[in-house]
């Protein structure tokens, strides 16, 4: 069995993060998805909870399980910061499911986990200018059209929990 990390903030997941993850599942058996950053949240660049995270990815990855008639298991985990690198990796190794594979385009986190001897291998990047976190809450304050750049579920799980307005509120900017 073979089973897969990747890391990533999801503020929010997007559809670059949702082929990274259509791709990693049709290569291993299982997959755990690590929030990191977990504690953060109201803030114009960490706005959604870790729960509501949670959730966006749980359902936009129902979606890609049911696109391809697969099975893999996937496990969501919120992860805290712990301000110290050289111990970051034994942080998430006692948080998550043992894994064989580091999935990763982030320069730190291949480097961290390459050195405690990990395999790590970079993914695909889809649309990097697009399927940007950043541009997408930028496109959100700004009303912009941020829906076409996140799973279907994803936007409904926003617009759910008014998290356009959250963010709005929260950049103090008047509108």
């Amino acid at each position: 069995m073979k089973r897969a990390f990747f890391v990533g903030r999801f503020q929010p997941y997007h559809l670059g993060h949702h082929e990274v993850v259509r791709n990693i599942i049709t290569e291993v058996d299982e997959l755990i998805i690590g929030i990191g950053s977990a504690q953060e949240s109201h803030s114009i660049e960490n706005p959604f909870t870790a729960g509501e995270r949670v959730l966006m990815i749980s359902r936009a990855v129902d979606e890609i399980k049911d696109e391809l008639g697969v099975n893999t298991k996937i496990y969501i985990i919120p992860l805290e910061d712990i301000y110290r690198n050289s111990l970051w990796v034994s942080h998430v190794c006692s948080m998550v499911p043992p894994f064989d594979v580091v999935y990763t385009n982030n320069p730190l986190v291949y480097r961290l986990f390459k050195e405690a001897g990990f395999n790590v291998m970079h993914t695909r990047m889809y649309n990097r200018n697009e399927y940007h976190g950043t541009e997408i809450r930028k496109k959100m304050l700004e009303g912009g059209d941020w829906e076409k750049y996140v799973p279907k579920a994803v936007a409904e799980i926003i617009r759910e929990i008014d998290g356009i307005k959250r963010l709005r509120d929260i950049s103090g900017r008047d509108f």
